[in-house]
């Protein structure tokens, strides 16, 4: 009965619509389905919508690393974690933009920033908005991770350039606290409406195979495909277990320490069905996929990857293997706008497009 009410719902929903009135029964509904129709219809969402066969490239560089005062359980470099990740200051301006010039030689489209702090002192604002205008000036998007915002950060980076700021809600808003102590839920949900209200790009997403359930991962997915304006990507990672975190420990040498491939494939599904606009990204997590599992990721509407040996401090797959891959897979990396931006460009948003 719910599949049939999607079903009509998707019928008779005018073409190109973004929905945000999704209710938790019927995302439950979606991850219920039959995995190949489910990755079918994904896929009739997914072509709708973007390119086929085309993927996004982007970099991600730890910028100052270690010794947050957060106690997210999952990362290392909490300083309430025993993972040997020392802290380091903030990168010379100079240094970022070497880094900058690599990636863009390897064929990254957008450089990400991330820098572990619960939220940017206001010391730290001159390198920062140094950063963005240089790696604008080579001619890359640009992306930053700092933690939380006021609205005047916000602003200041946006009169800088920045085009995203990454804020994960990392998992559902039921189980946020077991996973991050120091701050709430709806601290996210404050610095996404500052990221927003500011005229900057949401990155926002999650993790999954922390150990969670599946009304969990359902929970995930509605509190974005629910806001206002979805993000313009949605980064989905999966949990890279490492010894001396919280979730780290506790998963060890159990069957929870890594997510089903099947059941991280469906997430990935139903997030490109709730959200047909936003770039899907494949994060964290993604070295220990097999290229199988990243094929059905990709058929399943996922078109956005980080590129590179290292995501922060986590091992990544790196690009010559990335490269190899797409040859198998007959994929090219993405070169046109992203759908959000190109129909902004044109003033044409509505629903989870923002304005």
């Amino acid at each position: 009965m719910q599949d049939t009410l999607i079903r009509q719902r998707e019928t008779t929903a005018p073409a190109g619509s973004v929905r945000t009135d999704w209710t938790r029964e019927e995302i439950a509904a979606l991850f219920d389905l039959p995995f190949t129709e489910l990755l079918f219809r994904a896929a009739e969402v997914h072509r709708a919508h973007h390119r086929a066969g085309e993927v996004q490239l982007c970099t991600l560089l730890s910028i100052k690393t270690g010794g947050c005062p957060e106690d997210c359980g999952y990362c290392s470099q909490s300083v309430k974690a025993d993972s040997g990740v020392e802290a380091t200051k903030l990168m010379e301006v100079q240094k970022v933009l070497q880094s900058v010039a690599q990636a863009k030689d390897n064929g990254s489209k957008r450089f990400c920033m991330g820098a572990a702090w619960r939220n940017p002192k206001e010391r730290d604002m001159p390198a920062i908005i140094a950063m963005i205008k240089g790696v604008r000036e080579m001619g890359m998007e640009t992306c930053m991770t700092l933690g939380m915002l006021t609205p005047g950060q916000a602003a200041q980076l946006a009169e800088a350039g920045l085009d995203y700021y990454n804020h994960n809600i990392d998992t559902s808003p039921e189980r946020y606290e077991e996973v991050i102590t120091t701050r709430t839920f709806a601290d996210r949900l404050q610095t996404l409406d500052n990221v927003r209200n500011a005229g900057i790009n949401v990155c926002s997403g999650g993790i999954v195979g922390m150990g969670e359930t599946r009304a969990d991962r359902v929970g995930f997915v509605h509190a974005l495909a629910t806001l206002e304006q979805h993000p313009e990507s949605v980064p989905v990672n999966a949990l890279v277990p490492i010894k001396g975190t919280v979730l780290g420990d506790m998963l060890a040498d159990t069957p929870l320490a890594k997510i089903d491939d099947i059941e991280f494939v469906r997430t990935v599904a139903v997030a490109r069905i709730t959200m047909p606009l936003s770039m899907v990204r494949l994060s964290a997590g993604r070295e220990s996929m097999s290229e199988a599992t990243q094929a059905l990721c990709f058929m399943a509407g996922a078109n956005s990857i980080f590129t590179g040996d290292k995501l922060l401090t986590a091992a990544n797959a790196g690009d010559d293997a990335d490269a190899a891959m797409f040859a198998r897979l007959g994929l090219k990396p993405m070169e046109g706008e992203e759908p959000m931006r190109a129909i902004k460009a044109v003033g044409g948003c509505s629903g989870g497009c923002a304005a």
